[in-house]
This record gives structure tokens, C-alpha cells and sequence, in this order.
């Protein structure tokens, strides 16, 4: 019997197909195509249990085709730059002072040097465009700010209150594993790593999402695993844990 989502499919890989030779994602053919994702693939385990396109996960906006470069152009021009900066600062040994200076200089003398010599050969003065930051954007950027910062107090305070002595462990756990991955690069290089890994993972994922889920899930099937023999072995011998549980089954 011939599927009736056939035609559909045709006319969905032509519309990738033309993505990919013509660098171009029109917004509605993107809506397209995150429905019909998630249409088709809400009977299997996908990471971290979503349900939505990956697209649509990371925002289903112009970031969002940044990250899974469906923008090649300006994804490209990102990494560069990126990568740029960081080559400066990480291994020509640049400070970040020295290279603001330096940026500045240089275009002061360009900027200051057209203006002058322009009526001289006969081309029109630079135009600056006029930079004002809106109230409203510096406000919420602030308040942003100190939203995180409350819920990191409060977290703080959750995990060192001893209610919870699972989750003071796995706590202690991550940060020892972040200050051995600190240990190992500079600051620098780290956010760099982030940025790169930001830049390939999702895309690569997106194009190997079936088989990277299937052994996400058998990976995740054995940590549970793991974890429930942990528990049961070494956690619940705690004193904490063997008074928590005699609280309960009472």
C-alpha cells in the first residue's frame, strides 16, 4: 500500500536539497520540516527524552540555524572569528587591554584619515552611525544577571543545607571533575572548547540522530544501572540513607 506521506517526503528532501546548494532556509519550509520531524518521531527515545525536532530545542530561530549551520555563511564567519580571537589571546599571547588599544588606534587613524583626505581624492567622508543602548536592554540584562545569581545563592544553600546527601555528592562530584578539566586547560581555552563543542555537536547529532540515540539509550540504561547497584551497595549502608528509609517505611 503506498504510503500517502510519499509525496510529502519528495517535495521535504528537495526542499533540503536546495537548502544545501543554494545556502538559503526560507523560515516557512523550516516550520515544514520541524513538524514533520516531529510528527515521525514521537514513538522513539530521542536524548534527554525530547520530543521536539532539535531544531525547535534550541529556540527554532536564527541561533537555532547558527548552531546546526543552516546558515553556512554566518556560522562560518562565527567559528572564524572566534577562533580568531582566541589564537590571539591563547597562543600569540595577546592581552585583552593591548588588543582593545590596538583596535581603537587603528581605527581612529583610518576613521580620522578618510575624513581628512577625502575631500582630496574625491570621495565622501565616513559616515558614523550614532550608538545609543536602549534603557530597556541594559535593564533586563541586569536583571537577568541577578536572576542567576539568586538561583545560584539558593542552589548553594539547597546543597549545603545536608537534606539531601545524593545530591551534595553528585554536586562535589561535577565540580572535582571541572576543577581536573581546569587543571588541564586556561580558562580561556576552556570556553573555546564549549564554543566548539556548541558549534559541531548538535550538527553532527542532527545528522546521526538515530544512531547516536540508540546507544544514548543503551548507555543511559546502564548508568541507571550502575547507579541502582551503587545505591543499593555503598549508599544505603550510610547511616543518613538507612535512617531515611526507616523514616519512610515508617
Amino acid at each position: 500500500m503506498e504510503d500517502p506521506m510519499d509525496g510529502f517526503d519528495s517535495q521535504l528532501l528537495k526542499e533540503i536539497e536546495d537548502h544545501d546548494n543554494n545556502e538559503k532556509f526560507d523560515s516557512s519550509s523550516e516550520t515544514e520540516i520541524d513538524e514533520y520531524i516531529m510528527l515521525h518521531s514521537t514513538h522513539k527515545n530521542h536524548l534527554f527524552g525530547r520530543q521536539k525536532p532539535l531544531h525547535l530545542v534550541l529556540g527554532g530561530e536564527k541561533h537555532a540555524n547558527i548552531i546546526l549551520w543552516r546558515n553556512t555563511q554566518i556560522s562560518t564567519h562565527i567559528f572564524a572569528g572566534v577562533t580568531v580571537i582566541w589564537f590571539l589571546f591563547e597562543c600569540i599571547g595577546y592581552h585583552l587591554l593591548t588588543l582593545v588599544c590596538h583596535f581603537l588606534i587603528l581605527s581612529l587613524t583610518t576613521v580620522f584619515l578618510w575624513s581628512n583626505l577625502a575631500s582630496y581624492i574625491n570621495v565622501s567622508p565616513p559616515k558614523l552611525p550614532e550608538v545609543t543602548l536602549p534603557d530597556e536592554l541594559v535593564v533586563n540584562f541586569f536583571l537577568l544577571l541577578r536572576s542567576i545569581i539568586n538561583r545560584a545563592f539558593t542552589s548553594f544553600q539547597d546543597v549545603a543545607s545536608g537534606k539531601d546527601l545524593k545530591k551534595f555528592l553528585k554536586v562535589i562530584a561535577v565540580l572535582w571533575v571541572l576543577s581536573v578539566i581546569g587543571s588541564w586547560f586556561s580558562f580561556l581555552t576552556l570556553l573555546y572548547l564549549l564554543f566548539v563543542m556548541l558549534m559541531t555537536a548538535p550538527m553532527l547529532y542532527e545528522k546521526n540522530e538515530d544512531a547516536v540515540d540508540i546507544y544514548a539509550e543503551k548507555l543511559w540504561f546502564e548508568v541507571k544501572k550502575q547507579s541502582a547497584v551503587l545505591n543499593e551497595n555503598v549508599l544505603q549502608k550510610l547511616p543518613i540513607f538507612g535512617s531515611e528509609k526507616h523514616h519512610k517505611q515508617h
